[in-house]
């Protein structure tokens, strides 16, 4: 019998869908939907879009958001949510140079907050 794998090395359902590779950032942003700011954290990003942990926020597949990050912005549409996180997709794929600089960003945060 084959040991049942650890939940973070199940295989993601949706990797074969993909248009855009991810990768994991760990960045605070803010996400506005019907007038109002979210503060969220983004968790992965890809051209395409991006997992968001929203906490609280009141988000919804369907709904129409723009998520900001210090620096730019992005329109998006929810495409689902599960507990705290949410997965959007941008309207208009985002450049890899900018997901690229976003990642060495993230990673640059992260140093400084443990070191």
């Amino acid at each position: 019998m084959t040991p049942a794998l650890p939940a973070s090395a199940e295989p993601d359902p949706y990797a074969d869908r993909r248009l855009h590779p991810r990768v994991a950032v760990a960045m605070p942003a803010f996400l506005i939907l019907g007038g109002r700011r979210y503060p969220v954290q983004i968790v992965d990003l890809s051209a395409g879009g991006a997992k968001i942990d929203c906490g609280t926020a009141l988000v919804a597949a369907g709904a129409p958001v723009t998520l900001n990050w210090g620096g730019g912005s992005a329109q998006a549409t929810v495409r689902w949510r599960e507990g705290r996180l949410a997965g959007i997709a941008f309207a208009a794929p985002l450049d890899e140079r900018d997901v690229a600089a976003l990642a060495t960003r993230s990673a640059a945060l992260a140093a400084r907050m443990n070191g």
